[in-house]
């Protein structure tokens, strides 16, 4: 019998961690509170169903702009100017099937076999396995915990080869929850203006900030724009996660290979849903600001009950939905902890060490995706689980 491809048996099998064996307990799991899975728990505002609804209504039901609609591709550019520094032409964004098909494109058109792709530890284990599926060669560079996560120029410097084609940014980031200093990424920068390197820049969380904390786009620096493809989304700034709608931007000249990608294997993205993304994107950011206030009263009251727990440090998160604990005070792994929450707990927490090595001894949860009830009874369950460890 023939065999499957070798970028299917070569490559490391996808994961998705706690969430697999949480969802594996079927019934089992009913009383289970979720805290691993990066899901929003507000809903979509509606004015923004409405306009999808009025779109298929009207009959906005046919084939589309390869690239995405045009009206929608000149609004993303507008705000790309407006809240990211951006100066790009609606000909220079692409629409497409969330953030992950965005960045499926990028490796797939920039990464040859052999080529070397850095990514940052605590790393989104989702561009693993995509830059893989391409034929690249993973390399970890690891930010500097004792730091704050930050990103440390020397250390990249020190992971450059021959080989060395591109560099991953998650900002703000998934799982640490920094927001990248301005002189952080201007570090990075020179690292991929000396080295002449791409950088593929995941932004899906630009919106959720905290503390008066400014996102800032890497290609919003001087000589990184030709050099970027900045990548968003709708998934956790609009609650709009099973729509999977999101875009890119990337120069005019990177556009045609990231469209041979995007052309062949969706064709184009749903169109009556773009006319909801519009409706979110015209609207500014008054939605997103509602659902950021909510997510940082949870920020502070997790923050606050984890600190107060024994083997445990936490620092509030700058940024994202999610807090990323140090629990090397328990003198457990990560994974062991992450096993016996849910066991003995009934509290669903992803392991640092599901990042990357350097994720080791913390652990990731996600305020973002509960209630407050449902958070608190999920502190008391944890503080009731970490003082018997004690």
């Amino acid at each position: 019998m023939p065999k499957l491809a070798r970028r299917i048996t070569e490559t490391s099998k996808k994961s998705f961690g706690m969430y697999a064996r949480a969802a594996a307990l079927g019934p089992a799991g009913d009383d289970l509170i979720h805290l691993e899975l990066g899901k929003p728990i507000h809903d979509t505002p509606q004015h923004i169903k409405d306009a999808a609804i009025a779109a298929l209504r009207a009959g906005k039901v046919h084939y589309g702009d390869l690239q995405g609609e045009p009206e929608f591709r000149a609004a993303l550019a507008n705000k790309l100017t407006a809240f990211n520094g951006l100066d790009y032409s609606p000909g220079e964004v692409l629409v497409t099937n969330g953030l992950t098909h965005a960045s499926f494109a990028a490796f797939l058109a920039l990464v040859d076999p052999g080529d070397e792709v850095i990514l940052l530890e605590p790393y989104y284990p989702q561009h693993l396995g995509k830059i893989e599926l391409a034929g690249g060669t993973v390399v970890t560079v690891p930010l500097d915990a004792e730091a704050g996560f930050s990103i440390r120029a020397d250390w990249l410097e020190a992971a450059i080869t021959p080989r060395t084609k591109m560099i991953v940014l998650v900002n703000p980031c998934n799982p640490t929850g920094r927001v990248y200093s301005p002189d952080e990424l201007m570090a990075l920068a020179d690292v991929a203006i000396r080295h002449d390197l791409f950088v593929v820049s995941d932004e899906v969380y630009e919106f959720i900030t905290f503390d008066d904390r400014r996102h800032t786009s890497i290609a919003s620096l001087p000589g990184m724009r030709d050099r970027t493809v900045s990548m968003f989304a709708f998934t956790k700034s609009h609650a709009m996660d099973g729509w999977r709608l999101g875009y890119l931007a990337a120069d005019a000249a990177l556009m045609p290979g990231l469209m041979k990608i995007t052309a062949n294997d969706a064709t184009h993205v749903n169109t009556f849903i773009q006319s909801g993304g519009l409706a979110a994107v015209t609207a500014g950011d008054g939605d997103a600001a509602e659902m950021v206030a909510d997510d940082q009263g949870k920020r502070d009251l997790l923050v606050r009950a984890l600190n107060q727990m024994p083997g445990v440090r936490c620092a509030p998160p700058e940024g994202t939905i999610y807090a990323f604990p140090d629990v090397r005070g328990t003198g457990r792994s990560s994974q062991a902890l992450a096993d016996a929450l849910l066991e003995e707990a009934r509290v669903v927490v992803e392991a640092g060490s599901f990042y990357g090595a350097a994720g080791e001894g913390y652990l990731r949860l996600c305020f973002g995706s509960v209630t407050h009830a449902e958070l608190d009874e999920a502190i008391t369950r944890l503080s009731r689980f970490f003082n018997t460890l004690a």
